[in-house]
């Protein structure tokens, strides 16, 4: 909370916020004046935005003049902070130093494979952010963990060195300093300065790391970054993208510091220059560096509104940065929650981050009516052109409908817009463009007979920017939503606390639409990163990596270690300065529970030390207490591992800059008066300069508050008053209530389309939040759904690609099998494939929802979630020799979990052991963590059950069933429009067919009718059902054909029964794609899908086919197993090249980090690199495969389940197939095996698989200009789905990495 006024600085005090477009500089001046400044970052007439802005304040406040091209005298100054977007901006445009990677032999492509998840599920050009380096070398080395009971040949052999967590190691292959010295020459002589260094295991042992380092250095090389200094945190790849990136980013920081100290009389030397770190504590310039700088410029804005903003009974704050192209939120409630591993421009960093989370689009987000549907971005208008308002051609933006609503005044802003850069803000311009889009929207109704035009007048201007701001409002509350309730807060409880430019033109409704009493929007929220720079504290961190339990038996190691760290953090504080008094530590334990990786940083901070704890406080307890709020239980029994240990030194400068106002004793003087159109139409608005006002002022909305940064509109049955302070204090009203019907508004349509998101995925956080498998609460392989009476999908969320649309053939399998028998209070488990079933691990829990006076379900909600065991012949329930269902695991059909409101523990925990009645089959091997994760669907359900009745009591059962239905319209009004599109370019007949490696045909002929845009897609010739598991039931095919028509379709649109309402699929009966109940269809979910989507996308010529397989291995004994999908090559297309190493299409899971498997699993893997060449050829050039070879270290049972091993991934109109794959069995006496694509067997200590896996198609011939005539099945060009457009903002933050997670799967 705002202190008392500070005393008087001696000299002038800058902080400075440097951001992309604007230089904010909040200054003290010697006696206390303040002076805020806003400047343009990049301007002809100035170096240097910070600098010019010192000079305009010394020479302003001084008198005296101060010349540009001269250095600044700093005798007047007393201190400089800032926070910068240098290493932000070098990042995202690709403009850091030349680099070069230094990675452990048969590791140089771990980089480019990453996670080997695509970003977007729905691109088939799979565009990922290229590496930061240009060239790797190789070092000869290598460590692996030790492990008691190894078998390996040779390991007793290995040197053993005691690592840092307390695990030891044994070095395989020792390091060759004379071989690297020749590879770094050559680096050296070609201009590269820069290195990163990445060997294996190094953040527990960093002895080859640095040695590498030392030689580098010697060699005259710059800057070298070691992955064990910078990140020194258990995960290979992460801890090698922080290198990079420290390496990439940290020469262009010290270039730009040496030109700013030289815009200053003797470099600065004399005066106290801090930075703002990426976790919201300050550092001296000479310690600013690239991993830690990501965040510097938000920072400092996070601290602002902490430090300022009231907090009535400890209530949590929200806060809410809307500028032009974004806008941040992020949550304080007492302590800065931090990230330890986020990702910025597709480089994912590890170390401390505050959890900023960029998650939509700000003033200049472009606006569009895409199917009848109001579209908020994420496309943005940038400053250049700049909205339609701008006078520079530009888009319609957010901006233009606050303009043409009245919310934004031209005569209050600066006269800089127009090509001269003199003129005012353009109405009429704005006014113009929106009423074209008016009447394109009113034309696309009275075309479809529906909306606006069928019932009432042509919609106005005001009404369309009207339904654009509500709808931009709605998709800015999902992430609020999402960044509370995912960790167990409550929305309604927080204040929301508004800077940045745009934020006050929306505060109000959002806080409305959250259910938020209180909005507060400090005095200098324009400018608030900065204003939060000079309230910051420096702070000084240490980490080390740790592999002890949490248990007495470690308490004085532990103890020790924070020991340690706590004085390394005081001594570089008190060599900063701060005395004893001001320096304060804080301890941290990563903490997770045995089995898990969801991993908590956990302070001590009010749980005072016991008898059974640490010195340093009870671990255990915050730790449970944490857990149980964030995720709803915890696991008494499982004992708790120390990850690393981390201490944060602050040193506090008791900086506050506040001075209280005194009470005018008048009533607030208006400005002016104004029309502003609400929900109501137009009323008579006040306008108030905002310095005009008092702390005695009390205004109601409607009115206008405006300051030089920002304008603040206070929306009718809200009051603003001021603080003592001059800060702005919004109560927010209900409002007036808001009269839906059930005919179709566009505009609703389109804030109904984000809430029955919202449900889905807050049913998903609470499935999250409350399972207790690694399956479902870490990988999140799980989909929750709402649909309505007849069973058809509303909203599903995450969009699983192999779960797309078949929950819903399960939900209306029950409805036509238990017709009169569903009941309230019933709960319905399935899994058949019969039933609509994907393949019998992904257990489907339904719900039907009952409202009063109404006989049948008038909704249902569902959630399907994979079950790592559900019994069967093999471990995890995915035998690659399954050839009858039974053999697959447990069976339901139409059981009832929950009857009567009663779980039914017992007869479910009998049907789940029952396969172990089958001659070599047993029952589940995990039953608790089944039943827990059944018990979470179930609470999954019951809170999407709870969000929907509240939308019920709020508009009715009509309304709500009403826009069900009409959500599912707008889907299907998509899908026809590419379909006719599709008919009207390229013909109305097109087929195509594949083969699976046994010789198996999959055929389709699809008919379009281009009037009506629908289509049938006809799977006759199809061949049988097969004698194994490549059977895919009949929802496979529906969700891989959902799957297509949204890549094709090119753009966001809801994914519900509507995508196949203009579609007609015949399967035949008995085939591969429908087979028989007790056909046994595991490898069908995982490889017959992908040969779907390679038929359909040839008949559509859309693209050559990808690697067409998620190569399936799993090893593993009666101790336990692992599985993995591995990536391959990504077909191309028309104008993209395909990616390399990457999964395609039907699954995206991500990879076990290298570290991780070898820690957890009896395997060393010796290599994981790129299949060079494995793509084909073409005028675009498909994706290279992978190799990836395992070295087992004790006897194990291998099981590869794989495809495109016989017959490759074809080249598409002229492009050549992609290299089929290979599995082989390398055995320690000498031979090399080829082990077929499917099968199971037994591998010794010291054998080797080396998997190789498909590249992609190419596409048009070589040299060909246009790609060819021919391909895809007819021999005719096809559609080609659009590239996705460009995003002028980078996501990030912890709900961003959620959903990234969720889509990896």
């Amino acid at each position: 909370m705002a202190a008392a006024a500070a005393p008087l600085p001696s000299g002038f005090q800058f902080a400075i916020d440097r951001g992309g477009t604007f230089t904010d500089v909040f200054a003290r001046c010697p006696g206390g004046r303040v002076r805020v400044l806003k400047l343009l970052s990049e301007d002809p007439a100035y170096d240097d935005a910070p600098t010019e802005g010192i000079r305009r304040v010394l020479e302003e406040e001084t008198g005296v003049p101060v010349p540009r091209d001269q250095p600044l005298d700093t005798s007047g100054i007393e201190w400089i902070r800032m926070g910068t977007t240098v290493a932000t901006n070098a990042l995202l445009e690709r403009q850091g130093e030349r680099l070069a990677l230094l990675v452990t032999r048969g590791f140089r492509d771990l980089l480019h494979i990453g996670s080997q998840a695509r970003p977007h599920i729905f691109d088939l050009e799979v565009a990922v952010p290229e590496v930061l380096y240009e060239e790797v070398i190789e070092v000869d080395e290598r460590l692996i963990p030790h492990q008691p009971g190894c078998q390996l040949p040779g390991t007793e052999a290995m040197p053993l060195l005691q690592g840092s967590t307390g695990g030891a190691l044994q070095v395989q292959r020792p390091l060759d300093l004379a071989a690297l010295r020749q590879e770094l020459e050559r680096v050296l002589a070609r201009g590269i300065t820069s290195l990163a260094v990445l060997l294996l295991h190094s953040y527990a042992w960093p002895g080859h790391e640095e040695q590498v380092g030392a030689l580098a250095r010697e060699l005259g090389f710059q800057h070298v970054s070691l992955s064990s200094a910078v990140a020194g945190m258990v995960r290979a790849v992460p801890r090698g993208y922080t290198a990079c990136a420290d390496a990439y980013l940290t020469p262009c920081i010290h270039r730009y510091l040496r030109s700013f100290r030289a815009g200053f009389t003797r470099q600065l030397q004399e005066v106290p220059v801090l930075f703002m770190r990426s976790d919201g504590g300050l550092t001296p310039m000479q310690h600013f560096s690239g991993a830690r700088a990501i965040l510097s410029g938000p920072a400092g804005g996070v601290v602002g509104y902490a430090v300022t903003t009231p907090r009535a009974h400890a209530q949590p704050v929200i806060g809410f940065d809307m500028g032009g192209t974004s806008t941040d939120v992020s949550r304080f409630a007492g302590a800065y929650e931090h990230v330890f591993e986020a990702t910025t421009a597709g480089i994912s960093i590890q170390a401390p981050q505050l959890d900023i989370n960029t998650v939509a689009a700000g003033g200049g987000s472009r606006l569009f009516f895409r199917s009848g549907l109001y579209v908020v971005g994420p496309e943005s208008a940038g400053a250049h052109p700049g909205p339609a308002c701008y006078r520079k051609g530009g888009p319609l933006t957010v901006t233009d409908a606050n303009l043409c609503l009245g919310r934004l005044l031209p005569e209050f802003f600066p006269r800089i817009f127009g090509p001269g850069e003199d003129q005012p803000l353009c109405r009429e311009t704005a006014a113009r463009a929106f009423r074209e889009l008016a009447a394109a929207i009113d034309a696309f109704h009275a075309a479809a007979g529906t909306g606006a035009a069928a019932t009432r007048q042509p919609l106005s201007v005001e009404e369309v920017a009207m339904g654009f701001v509500r709808v931009a409002n709605e998709a800015m509350c999902r992430p609020i939503r999402a960044l509370t309730q995912a960790r167990g807060h409550d929305t309604a409880q927080h204040v929301l606390a508004c800077f940045g430019g745009a934020g006050g033109q929306h505060a109000c409704a959002i806080a409305r639409a959250l259910g938020m009493a209180r909005v507060f929007i400090h005095k200098y929220s324009g400018v608030l990163s900065a204003y939060g720079l000079a309230l910051a504290d420096v702070v000084h961190e240490a980490q080390t990596p740790c592999a002890l339990r949490y248990e007495p038996a470690a308490f004085a190691q532990l103890d020790e270690r924070i020991a340690a760290l706590e004085r390394q953090c005081q001594e570089a504080l008190q060599a900063q300065g701060f005395t004893g008094e001001q320096i304060h530590t804080e301890a941290f334990l990563h903490l997770r529970y045995e089995g898990t990786d969801c991993a908590l940083m956990c302070s001590a901070k009010g749980h005072p030390p016991t008898a059974s704890s640490c010195r340093a406080g009870d671990f255990y307890a915050a730790f449970t207490s944490r857990y149980q709020v964030e995720f709803g239980f915890t696991i008494p029994q499982r004992p708790v591992l120390v990850d690393d240990v981390r201490v944060r030194g602050t040193g506090t400068s008791g900086i506050r800059c506040e001075t209280p106002l005194a009470p005018s004793g008048k009533p607030p003087r208006q400005e002016t008066v104004t029309q502003c159109y609400f929900e109501g139409g137009y009323l008579e608005t006040p306008v108030f300069l905002l310095q005009d006002l008092a702390c005695d002022h009390s205004i109601p909305g409607p009115a206008i508050l405006i300051d030089q940064n920002s304008t603040i509109v206070v929306e009718p049955g809200c009051t603003a008053s001021l603080t003592p302070f001059g800060d702005i204090s919004i109560d927010v009203g209900s409002g007036p209530p808001q009269a839906v019907g059930p005919h179709l508004d566009p505009v609703q349509l389109s804030i109904f389309s984000h809430r029955f998101m919202s449900i889905a995925e807050q049913m998903g956080r609470i499935l999250q939040r409350t399972a207790i498998s690694t399956n479902i609460k870490e990988r999140l392989d799980f989909s929750c759904a709402l649909f309505g009476p007849d069973g058809g999908l509303v909203s599903n969320a995450p969009h699983i690609p192999v779960h797309l649309g078949a929950m819903q053939e399960t939900v209306q399998f029950q409805i036509r099998n238990l017709g009169e028998d569903l009941h309230e209070g019933d709960v319905i488990l399935s899994n058949h494939p019969c039933a609509g079933g994907s393949h019998l691990p992904d257990l489907t829990v339904i719900t039907p929802v009952f409202w009063p006076g109404v006989p049948r379900p008038v909704f249902f909600v569902a959630s399907r979630g994979h079950h790592a065991d559900i019994g069967g012949i093999t471990p995890g329930s995915m035998p690659p020799h399954s050839k009858a269902l039974c053999e697959e695991g447990a069976v339901f059909v139409s059981f009832k979990l929950v009857k009567d409101g009663v779980f039914q523990e017992e007869a479910v925990t009998e049907a789940l052991l029952s396969p172990g009645h089958i001659p070599g089959c047993s029952g589940s091997r995990n039953l608790q963590d089944n039943l827990s994760d059944l018990r979470a669907q179930v609470a999954a359900n019951q809170k999407g059950i709870q969000l929907v009745t509240e939308l019920i009591r709020h508009h009715g059962l009509p309304v709500v069933q009403a826009y069900m239905a009409h959500i599912q319209a707008n889907a299907e009004v998509a899908v026809r429009e590419m379909l006719k599109d599709f008919a009207a370019r390229w013909g109305m007949a097109v087929e195509a067919e594949d083969f699976m490696d046994d010789g198996t045909p999959i055929r389709l002929r699809v008919q379009v009718d281009p009037q009506e845009g629908s289509a049938t897609f006809d799977f006759s010739g199809t061949g049988t059902e097969v004698y194994g598991n490549c059977n895919a039931p009949r929802a496979i095919t529906l969700s891989a054909l959902i799957y297509c028509l949204r890549c094709m379709v090119g753009r966001d649109i809801p994914l519900n029964q509507g995508c196949l309402a203009p579609v007609r699929v015949l399967i035949p009966k008995g085939s591969i794609l429908d087979p028989s109940p007790e056909a046994a269809v595991v490898g069908g979910n995982v490889l017959t899908s992908q040969r779907v989507v390679d038929v359909i996308f040839r008949a559509f010529g859309v693209c050559a086919a990808s690697q067409g397989c998620m190569n399936n291995v799993t090893f593993g004994s009666a101790r336990g197993g692992y599985y993995e999908t591995v990536a391959g090559g990504a077909g191309a297309g028309p104008h993209w090249g395909g990616r390399s190493g990457v999964h395609s299409h039907m699954t995206n899971t991500r990879i076990t980090d290298p570290e991780i498997l070898e820690l957890r699993y009896p395997v060393v893997l010796q290599r994981f690199e790129l299949r060079r060449g494995s793509g084909g050829a073409g005028r675009q050039r498909g994706g290279d495969g992978v190799v990836r070879e395992l070295l087992f270290r004790e006897p194990l049972e291998l099981a590869v389940l794989s495809e495109r091993r016989a017959r490759p991934p074809y080249g598409l109109r002229g492009g050549s197939p992609g290299a089929p794959g290979l599995n082989l069995l390398l055995l320690c006496d000498g031979r090399t095996i080829n082990l077929g694509g499917k099968t199971s067997v037994p591998v010794q200590p010291g054998d080797v698989f080396r998997l190789l896996t498909p590249g992609g198609g190419g596409f048009g011939a070589p040299g060909d200009g246009d790609g060819g005539t021919g391909g895809g099945g007819s021999g005719a060009p096809k559609l080609a789905a659009q590239p996705r457009a460009p995003q002028s903002f980078v996501e990030r933050g912890s709900v961003f990495e959620y959903r990234r997670a969720q889509e990896a799967v």
